[in-house]
């Protein structure tokens, strides 16, 4: 190799290191096939035997953002509050996929529960005024101010002082330094504990886990890209596959259009795009047909039932893994970004 030349560099992606995110993750890329190799906890490198030449980065899931953002890697998995939170130039990093199904939570607004007047975000908009006219600010604890401000302004509530705060939140207005918070809640149930309540329209954003990723990396051609486009075709098809079965089933029919019509005969259980109905060839010459159809979840034993009306038997079901569509969407978006 000439001196000076620069190894080439396959696709980075940076997973959290710890906290409510890591666990989830790792299970979440396992699920997708894409399982990480990582030797020690210790260690903050591993790799993706599925996708040699893919490296997995272990940050803190507050840094991911920006590490994607200045370039440092190429794919990066955290919560959309964080993303949303702390990206500062949005031509650099994007959500590719905004909801990878785990770290569901809500960022909320909420109250002591001794303010039984203060019930919704129009309240607190009378409060807040009502504050100011007597020369005081309602002050409010988050580590997001820049979703905060935002949600609070769209509501017409412009009278209030933010309180930077780390670690937790829910002892605040007990503290005396501030008079309610902004916080995450999955449950509730560390409000409720903390004698806080929730907002009525006081949800600041519905968060999980998402994909982000940088487009000026993934812009340049090459094995970088392709690995990228690799692993967001699996996180995708295994998140639409999720809620599907297929079933088969051996069907006695006259013939393939006559076993086709009955299955049709009630469209929401024919399958994604219909039924696929192949002849079956067997020594006692009797007129059986293989019928194969994609069905949810929650319609499995109805279908089931439709099948066994229309003649069938043998009836297998299989959970789906992957359901790949025309085209990767998420791949499609990152370009649209970079045009």
């Amino acid at each position: 190799m000439a001196r000076g030349k620069a190894l080439p560099i396959g696709c980075r992606l940076v997973l959290p290191s710890d906290g409510d995110l890591y666990e989830p993750s790792l299970a979440f890329l396992r699920g997708c096939g894409i399982p990480v190799d990582r030797p020690s906890t210790r260690r903050y490198t591993a790799s993706i035997p599925a996708l040699p030449g893919a490296t997995v980065l272990f940050q803190r899931a507050a840094d991911i953002t920006q590490k994607v953002e200045e370039g440092s890697a190429e794919l990066g998995i955290t919560g959309l509050d964080r993303y949303l939170e702390f990206r500062s130039n949005e031509s650099r990093v994007v959500s590719l996929i905004d909801g990878l199904g785990y770290g569901r939570c809500d960022l909320v607004l909420a109250v002591p529960d001794s303010w039984l007047d203060i019930a919704s975000v129009d309240d607190l908009a009378d409060l807040a005024l009502e504050f100011h006219q007597e020369g005081k600010q309602l002050r409010i604890a988050t580590k997001y101010p820049r979703l905060l401000r935002r949600h609070l302004f769209d509501r017409g509530i412009n009278f209030f002082t933010l309180v930077p705060a780390s670690g937790t939140l829910e002892a605040a207005p007990a503290a005396g330094y501030a008079d309610l918070i902004a916080d995450l809640s999955a449950t509730g149930t560390t409000l409720r504990e903390n004698r806080l309540k929730t907002l009525e329209g006081g949800t600041i954003l519905a968060s999980q886990a998402c994909l982000i990723g940088s487009p000026p990396l993934l812009a340049e051609p090459g094995e970088g890209r392709h690995l990228a486009r690799a692993l967001m075709e699996m996180m995708e098809a295994h998140l639409r596959a999720e809620p599907f079965y297929r079933l088969t089933a051996n069907v006695r029919g006259a013939s393939a259009q006559e076993v086709s019509a009955s299955i049709l005969s009630r469209p929401h259980l024919a399958g994604l795009r219909g039924p696929t109905v192949a002849r079956v060839y067997n020594l006692e010459e009797q007129d059986w047909y293989s019928v194969s159809l994609l069905v949810r979840k929650d319609r499995l034993l109805e279908a089931v039932d439709h099948l066994r009306e229309c003649g069938g038997a043998d009836i297998a079901a299989a959970q789906v893994s992957y359901l790949f569509d025309g085209y990767s969407a998420a791949y499609h978006q990152l370009f649209e970004h970079h045009a």
